[in-house]
């Protein structure tokens, strides 16, 4: 069995990874221009998917955070707290690098006799030689033919991510702020470090001096000693109408791409890993091949899941995106209030960790 996966990116060589778990000979396509990977940018792993990524692709123990508590903050709520998640026994949610995962990923994978890394092969019927193409590449010929019908949906918001290095402390708590200008996260990657994600309502860049005064003015925790270089990309959300086209199959962010804010873009896609690798134990087991009908049931087992997630997001958003246009903190209130029910804080979490 041969699969070919189109870019180099997370999503690419964490499914690679699995795929050649199962002794699956894998070659993924890079594009001649490659980016180098932001090292401000960080993801957000539940405890149920860094379970699976222990057990089933690659032990990343070593270089993730782990966090206990989630405490989340509105504006409309001065100092009082929105929601609070906790989980003094375990790890609650973990933070990892991007650039220390794709490195991880990357050297173990270039070890495997099942796995090739080329850039992309002009030749006429190159496909031909793989059972499944995967794409995740949004700049490829493949997008362009396949996989261009989507619903988009523009943000008029810039994301901002950086790295701030402070006085060390114990640092097991991530903190939200629905602030007036957006959703600020502090994500702790150390006890002297915390990654931070500022998604900021302005239709145009917003200057980087004044993204670190804002920064600054939100934090209560840190004693700031050093800010990082501050990147910078526009935020947008969309989700494909169709997640096929006989043997091509889209995944990864190109498959859905969500708001950061509550940092489940990862998750979603680690989680249609675990049920793309089932798909293919569960056929191979009966002796099937890997070929379109592979693609066609995974489009039915997660295209209602992850249309239904994302738009839950997207409904967090534009309900604290309302909340600060009335100027009233009636509908925090009641969160608030919801959020100290136990078992409603019970399906929150769950949701988080799982999804739908």
């Amino acid at each position: 069995m041969r699969v070919c996966i189109l870019g180099s990116g997370l999503s690419s060589l964490t499914l690679a990874k699995a795929l050649v778990n199962q002794k699956i000979y894998v070659e993924v396509v890079v594009s001649k221009k490659v980016s180098p990977l932001n090292k401000s940018r960080t993801l957000g792993l539940s405890k149920s998917n860094i379970e699976f990524f222990n057990n089933e692709i690659i032990d990343i123990t070593k270089i993730i955070w782990k966090l206990k508590k989630i405490h989340i903050f509105t504006d409309n709520l001065n100092k009082e707290k929105l929601l609070n998640f906790e989980n003094n026994k375990d790890q609650l949610f973990s933070i990892i690098k991007n650039y220390e995962l794709s490195k991880l990923l990357d050297n173990n994978l270039r070890k495997n006799k099942y796995f090739r890394k080329i850039t992309f092969n002009q030749k006429k019927n190159y496909f031909d030689n793989f059972d499944i193409v995967i794409n995740t590449d949004y700049f490829s010929s493949v997008t362009k033919k396949y996989f261009y019908k989507q619903i988009v949906k523009k943000y008029n918001s810039f994301a901002y991510t950086t790295i701030i290095e402070h006085k060390k402390i114990s640092n097991d708590t991530a903190i939200q702020i629905f602030t007036k200008k957006g959703p600020l996260a502090f994500l702790p990657i150390s006890n002297e470090k915390t990654s931070i994600v500022y998604s900021v309502h302005n239709s145009k860049k917003t200057n980087l001096q004044n993204i670190e005064e804002l920064i600054k003015s939100y934090n209560f925790k840190y004693k700031i000693k050093k800010t990082n270089v501050i990147e910078s990309f526009e935020l947008k959300s969309f989700i494909l109408r169709s997640y096929y086209n006989n043997k091509f199959l889209a995944f990864g962010d190109l498959l859905h791409r969500i708001h950061p804010l509550a940092g489940q873009g990862f998750n979603m896609t680690l989680r249609d890993i675990q049920i793309f690798i089932k798909i293919i134990e569960n056929k191979r087991k009966l002796g099937l091949p890997l070929d379109a009908s592979t693609n066609s049931e995974f489009e039915s087992k997660t295209r209602h899941k992850n249309f239904i997630f994302a738009n839950g997001i997207d409904l967090i958003h534009e309900f604290f995106n309302f909340e600060r246009k009335i100027k009233s903190n009636t509908l925090s209130k009641s969160i608030q209030f919801l959020g100290k029910v136990p078992r409603i804080n019970k399906v929150f979490t769950k949701v988080a960790d799982k999804g739908i």
